[in-house]
């Protein structure tokens, strides 16, 4: 019987990049063996050491069904809620009236936060052997154990906390949003492991517009009161994790094209757009026409209904389910992504000693179906060509000791580093820089931060998906663009000049919002989704470092300074306060050169991956390389 007519009746190409034995299972158990008896048949099959796992042990999908799209509208409540850190300059100002600090004490406290919120190690590890909303019990203990001891301080509930205890809960406090984050992320990226930009894009750009939506809170609500800000956040953020961990869960990944998809994420994209308008102009708006409490209140229910916007897709699947056919739910039957990461978890990754010309027709999707690259690779299996192993190459699964040694890993670690830690510092000092330059209510520039900060998120997850796809132009191009776009930001700080402090902020918010939504793609497509939650928070921790060297150590220290000369002091007091464009403009500038060196290291970087993206999107989609999971 010719060989050729068989493999291409039989073979399946959504099981071809499976596990090595999967692989030989696929090969030989799907051709007749005419000559062989039943038993003989079993035997050649545990001979080839494989592990047959039934269709009915499968959490089998199908593309366009609910459970995904309800998981991330379930997602993004999570992402508002982790987004807790971002309301530290709500509170600091009582942290340092209340209980007596000086600026340095201050920033430091600044440097606890980021720290808290970016140091993700634990989760990141945690999310490869627990299911999500294990994780999101935890984040919730943490959140009720750090915010509750700030709580007992600043209400001075509990008097004389030692200044190591509030350092150490604020950590604490903060550190659920690495937990509640990861959760969420990392499940929902292998949910929809082919549009993983625009959806990093749509959960960080939440994540981004939770300062905003706590503001609001916080203005109509809390009454503008730290003590209430700090209770809701030790108990309101837990009841609403407890409520959506539920519906937060892995799903199986459908690969293959959704004709709707596109038409779901835009809505989402649309109603977050709308979301934040709608909070900042009302932001903007309660100053001067002074909101009553009725009109407060009736605001506040119209963001909760913007805030459920991404669950009316799930509402409108179950009343106009989409009509797909029996054969393409066949062939798009894979395993879930918890029960994939199991079964993958020693994989071997083997070297195929081809020519680069036939090894390069099966770098394809598991959806491309070249007969002729087909027959190419299951001969070269069938004759022993698959031998050598070798480390993963750029794109490919890579363990955590194995990425850590390449030169990309590093580059993009410095590039973000340089991005959001400059980035922080500006967030920590906001309200001290607008008490400098004259602006006392600092609540609109955090809303403009923030609203910012979203547009720059969700803006850099669109533009990159579309860029990386129609030219295949590797995301951190972006980071290059907004890297640069932040030094002159911060030399208009620097110069201090009238009536710019809003601009510089807009744009500042834009840029640092980038940084998250490109870097989080990026990893994973360079790296993989294997150990995508160890990645995503080792880069994470280019947040507090830059928070502790630029915000502790440079800002606050230069900020001490120049308030003891304006004061004619020879020590550094609790109680005094600068004032004017000194107070931040040798940190403005040594932020400027730092930025710049991120330029720089990210122009290299782009150069270095532009293969890799090639590869990765050369016929205008995702392909996954031979050794995904995913």
């Amino acid at each position: 019987m010719p060989c050729q007519p068989i493999f291409r009746q039989n073979f399946r190409p959504s099981l071809l990049f499976k596990k090595k034995k999967l692989f030989f299972y696929v090969l030989f158990s799907s051709l007749p063996w005419p000559s062989l008896s039943p038993q003989d048949n079993e035997t050649h099959k545990n001979l080839l050491g494989v592990q047959i796992h039934h269709k009915t042990s499968m959490a089998n999908l199908k593309a366009g069904t609910r459970p995904p799209w309800v998981g991330l509208g379930a997602a993004v409540w999570v992402q508002i809620a982790s987004g807790n850190a971002y309301n530290f300059p709500l509170y600091s100002h009582s942290l340092k009236s209340v209980l007596g600090f000086n600026q340095h004490q201050l920033t430091m406290l600044g440097v606890a936060n980021d720290i808290g919120e970016n140091v993700g190690l634990l989760p990141g590890i945690a999310c490869n052997k627990f299911p999500p909303w294990v994780i999101l019990l935890i984040g919730s203990f943490a959140c009720i154990l750090g915010y509750g001891v700030l709580w007992l301080a600043v209400s001075k509930t509990v008097l004389y906390l030692p200044y190591w205890l509030l350092w150490l809960a604020l950590c604490v406090a903060t550190n659920s949003s690495a937990w509640l984050s990861t959760a969420v992320l990392v499940t929902n990226m292998r949910n929809f492991p082919v549009s993983r930009g625009t959806v990093a894009g749509i959960l960080k750009g939440y994540a981004g517009l939770s300062a905003a939506v706590f503001t609001e809170i916080y203005s109509t609500i809390l009454r503008k009161s730290s003590a209430n800000l700090l209770m809701f956040l030790s108990f309101g953020v837990p009841i609403l994790c407890f409520v959506m961990m539920y519906f937060v869960r892995a799903c199986t990944p459908a690969f293959g094209e959704d004709s709707a998809e596109h038409g779901h994420f835009l809505f989402i994209q649309v109603a977050s757009v709308v979301l934040g308008l709608y909070v900042l102009t009302t932001m903007i708006l309660d100053p001067i026409f002074h909101f009553s409490a009725e009109v407060s209140y009736a605001i506040l229910v119209g963001m909760v209904v913007l805030l459920m916007a991404p669950l009316a897709i799930p509402v409108k699947m179950t009343f106009c389910p989409l009509r797909i056919n029996q054969p393409e739910i066949r062939n798009q039957q894979v395993a879930s992504s918890d029960e994939t990461l199991q079964r993958e978890g020693n994989a071997d990754k083997t070297e195929p000693l081809l020519k680069s010309s036939e090894s390069s027709t099966y770098l394809g999707s598991f959806r491309e179906g070249d007969e002729a690259s087909e027959v190419a690779m299951l001969l070269a299996v069938g004759e022993g060509a698959v031998k050598k192993k070798r480390r993963p190459k750029r794109g490919e699964d890579f363990k955590f000791t194995e990425a850590v040694i390449k030169a990309d890993f590093w580059l993009l670690f410095l590039v973000y580093f340089t991005g959001v830690g400059s980035g922080v510092t500006v967030l920590n000092n906001l309200a001290q820089i607008g008490i400098a330059q004259g602006i006392h209510s600092t609540t609109i520039l955090l809303s403009l931060f923030s609203f910012c900060n979203f547009i720059g998120r969700l803006g850099g997850g669109v533009v990159s998906e579309h860029f990386v796809r129609s030219k295949t132009v590797p995301r951190t191009l972006w980071m290059t663009c907004t890297q640069i776009i932040m030094v002159i930001t911060y030399l208009l700080f620097a110069s201090a000049i009238s009536g710019t402090l809003y601009a510089a902020t807009a744009l500042l918010g834009i840029c640092y919002g980038v940084q998250f939504s490109i870097m989080i793609p990026t990893v994973s497509e360079l790296f993989g989704l294997k150990h995508f939650g160890i990645f995503y928070n080792f880069m994470s921790l280019g947040n507090p470092l830059g928070a502790f060297l630029f915000s502790g150590l440079l800002a606050g220290y230069i900020y001490d300074n120049e308030a003891a000369k304006q004061h004619g002091l020879g020590l550094i007091t609790s109680s005094i306060s600068c004032i004017g464009p000194n107070c931040f403009r040798l940190t403005f500038l040594i932020l400027a050169g730092i930025c710049g060196v991120g330029s720089v290291a990210s122009i290299i970087l782009t150069k270095r991956i532009w293969p890799v993206y090639q590869m990765l999107y050369g016929g205008g989609s995702f392909r996954l390389p031979q050794t995904s999971t995913y």
